[in-house]
């Protein structure tokens, strides 16, 4: 068999072995998806079992604990001037208070609670409150800043209550900041000091944990990527997704009150609480744009463009009318709700026509994004329900703040499989890349990569450089004598000597069956021959290595300068000599 059939062989082997490679590598593909899918189970089996566990942790005990007195009923409550008398609170709707307007309500306070030390839980709801107990003042909150034009904001506040208290009248009088502020007043209970706090964190157990998870888990992802940003621009949507849980697990943790629990000021509170839900539709505008790009429809996109533009304008303009106080966030919230209702249908009908891809995670992006409409849809029905028609019969906690949690998860999934999938083609194309530029038995580049390269010398100017061609000897003896192995051998050892020596100054190639080409940038005589020295001496190396392997390889080399010299000349008068010190081994061997 002739070198040139040898090269035939070996290149079809390289076809033979690509397949295999591909198998392999979609058999991989194929058992890490089934570890994720483990992964996820295992994941998603241990939360339902320690949620369960947690929270029957956090509510032991707490039937005694949260024992309190309700302070509901038998109220005298005028509004607008007008009466009502014995009024119980939690049944009592009436027509949403306006700005300016003044409630007060009034009661004898209950002789017979076993409270020493106790804690009044009020609701406030962007009122100034004064408290009297016979007329007492005992308690003020908001008329500083009600006369500044301040807001006020809305949320629990815990009154210091002893049992000197009981039996005597008390009187509360509210004054509105905002129009629409209510229109239902909310229970008013009397707890134990000590047990106050933890009885309205045991109420709202639900969104402390999804609060704090969406809170971590945007922390989080959040410092990872902002790292990972610097090294390529595809890791903005995960960033997107992180601000969108940090927005979203602040206003959980501050519209259910749990941040009470800290001992901020209310209306701290509520301005974390209206920041992240104004804040938080801006992320998930800009993680959409992948999205809309995917579907490449013209109209499409300028849609996004104007509705991101108008978005975005008209949250910074109500942040900064509430800033300067001219209109506050709460005031414009029903505006806000408007454009977070229309953001989320937009979002859907778009995720809705990219399923058309048939991808999984638009698949799973869909499916979150429709819990997410309708997790929203609950809550700003029961809250417009509330502020507006007094009526609270949407009354469970934390549906939002679930929907946003499972969605976030759904958007990091989705993410993550787009990631992986993404770096799986990459493999596979730098893999073909690889098997394209390499030559299979030796490792070293190819004939196509060399002639590249050298395509590539040409642009480049005023360097100096070096053309070697090399042949190993006797290889179609070797191969008729010893067999085919026996003459791999021969190529791979002769692969390896060039390759040790001139491969760390420039490049090797393998270009034919016993045909090497090395490109060196320099052209220094002294150089080249202290290299060609170090090359012979690795080959003598190499025989006394390896038992039987009498390598011998004949070589040329050129020098040029690509301002003075084409690389291809060079190429030729190497390739030459190559031949000729060829000839002069063969003759010498005679």
């Amino acid at each position: 068999m002739t070198a040139r059939d040898t090269t035939s062989v070996k290149r079809q082997s390289k076809f033979v072995d690509h397949g295999k490679g591909m198998v392999f590598m979609k058999t991989r593909v194929s058992l890490k998806g089934i570890g994720k899918f483990i992964w996820v189970f295992f994941a998603l089996a241990s939360m339902l079992f320690w949620i369960p566990k947690v929270d029957k942790m956090i509510t032991s005990g707490m039937s005694e604990r949260a024992a309190c007195i309700a302070l509901d009923d038998a109220w005298d409550v005028t509004i607008k001037g007008e009466v009502y008398p014995n009024v119980l609170l939690t049944d009592f709707p009436f027509p949403p208070v306006e700005k300016g307007d003044e409630i007060i309500m009034e009661r004898t306070l209950p002789s017979d609670w076993e409270l020493i030390e106790g804690a009044l839980r009020f609701y406030v709801r962007h009122c100034a409150v004064k408290m009297y107990i016979d007329s007492e003042p005992v308690y003020t909150y908001g008329y500083d800043r009600l006369t500044q034009g301040k807001t006020l904001g809305s949320g629990y506040q815990f009154i210091k209550f002893p049992d000197s208290y009981k039996g005597k009248t008390f009187r509360i009088h509210l004054y509105s900041a905002e129009d629409h502020a209510f229109a239902k007043f909310d229970a008013i209970k009397l707890y134990e000091w000590e047990h106050a706090y933890p009885a309205l964190m045991v109420e709202n157990r639900l969104p402390l944990f999804c609060g704090c998870f969406l809170l971590l888990f945007g922390l989080i992802a959040n410092v990872i990527t902002i790292f990972a940003l610097v090294g390529s621009i595809k890791y903005i949507r995960l960033f997107c997704i992180s601000i969108f849980s940090i927005c979203m697990g602040l206003w959980t943790l501050s519209y259910y009150n749990v941040m009470a629990i800290f001992g901020m000021p209310l209306y701290s509170i509520s301005l974390i609480n209206y920041l992240a839900l104004y804040l938080a539709p801006i992320p998930l505008t800009v993680y959409m744009h992948h999205e809309i790009m995917n579907l490449g429809w013209k109209p499409l996109e300028v849609f996004y463009r104007l509705f991101f533009v108008t978005e975005t304008t008209a949250i910074f303009a109500m942040i900064t009318l509430h800033g300067f106080d001219i209109a506050h966030m709460a005031g414009t919230l029903k505006y806000m709700q408007v454009i977070f209702a229309a953001g989320l249908l937009f979002f859907f009908v778009v995720l809705l026509l990219n399923v058309k891809f048939s991808k999984v995670a638009n698949r799973l992006s869909v499916f979150g994004m429709l819990i997410v409409m309708l997790c929203i849809a609950y809550d700003m029905v029961g809250y417009n329900f509330m502020r507006y028609l007094g009526n609270d019969f949407f009354n469970v906690r934390g549906v939002s703040s679930s929907g946003i949690m499972i969605f976030i998860c759904i958007l990091f999934l989705s993410f993550y499989i787009e990631m992986t999938q993404s770096m799986m083609q990459q493999k596979e194309r730098d893999f073909l890349i690889k098997r394209a530029y390499t030559d299979e038995l030796t490792q070293l580049h190819n004939r196509r990569y060399c002639m590249e390269y050298m395509n590539k010398l040409k642009e480049e100017r005023d360097f100096k450089y070096t053309v070697l061609c090399f042949d190993v000897n006797n290889l179609k003896t070797v191969n008729d004598t010893c067999g085919h192995a026996k003459g791999d051998l021969l190529i791979r050892s002769a692969a390896e000597v060039i390759a040790k020596t001139f491969e760390p100054h420039g490049f090797v190639a393998r270009v034919g069956g016993d045909e090497f080409v090395a490109v060196i940038r320099t052209a220094d005589e002294t150089e080249i021959s202290l290299l060609v020295e170090q090359f012979l001496q690795d080959i003598a190396d190499k025989n006394r290595t390896v038992t039987d392997m009498n390598l011998s390889i004949a070589y040329g080399y050129a020098c040029g300068s690509q301002s003075e010299h084409d690389i291809e000349k060079v190429y030729q008068v190497a390739d030459d000599r190559m031949y000729e010190k060829k000839r002069k081994m063969k003759g010498s061997a005679r």
